[in-house]
């Protein structure tokens, strides 16, 4: 872990290198009791870690950029996708929303945001995605150092794109 990863996930708290966790992560199926989905494979060049309440978080081993992918399946109620959206920012300060959009995964609506903002005064810029199926609110959260966005992009896009929900066993 280089030094920009610390300056960057240094505010998430509960980051450890990956040891126990809750939940069954193999061949890109994560299963923990009800909740059982899949996601695209990463590069090699990420690595999995544990980030406290996320099912799966991944760190690039070359450039200071995470990936974390979490499923809610109790206590949130029915909040409309921009209120979930607004709530993975809690914490972050100057947020400027880029863009935002509407899209289809697995086959339900969800909602794309682009957001600049500050974690603890470090200028960060994420790409984050809600969407509820079956019960439960799906996120994902790619950040990067703000202005190098593009450069791990296109493993958030894998890993998105490969989303599906499983029926748990």
């Amino acid at each position: 872990m280089t030094w920009r990863h610390v300056t960057i996930l240094s505010c998430l708290s509960g980051l450890v290198l990956l040891g126990g966790c809750a939940g069954q992560f193999s061949h890109g199926v994560y299963s923990e009791g009800a909740v059982r989905y899949r996601v695209g494979e990463l590069p090699g060049s990420w690595q999995r870690v544990a980030l406290r309440g996320n099912d799966l978080a991944f760190l690039s081993l070359d450039s200071p950029h995470s990936l974390a992918v979490n499923a809610t399946c109790q206590g949130h109620d029915d909040p409309p996708l921009d209120v979930l959206t607004r709530h993975l920012l809690m914490g972050f300060t100057e947020r400027e929303t880029v863009s935002q959009q509407l899209i289809t995964l697995d086959g339900r609506e969800g909602l794309r945001s682009h957001v600049t903002a500050k974690l603890d005064g470090v200028p960060v810029e994420m790409v984050m995605l809600v969407m509820k199926k079956q019960g439960c609110v799906y996120d994902f959260t790619y950040l990067s150092p703000r202005g190098q966005l593009a450069a791990r992009l296109d493993a958030f896009e894998q890993l998105v794109a490969q989303f599906h929900t499983e029926k748990a066993s």
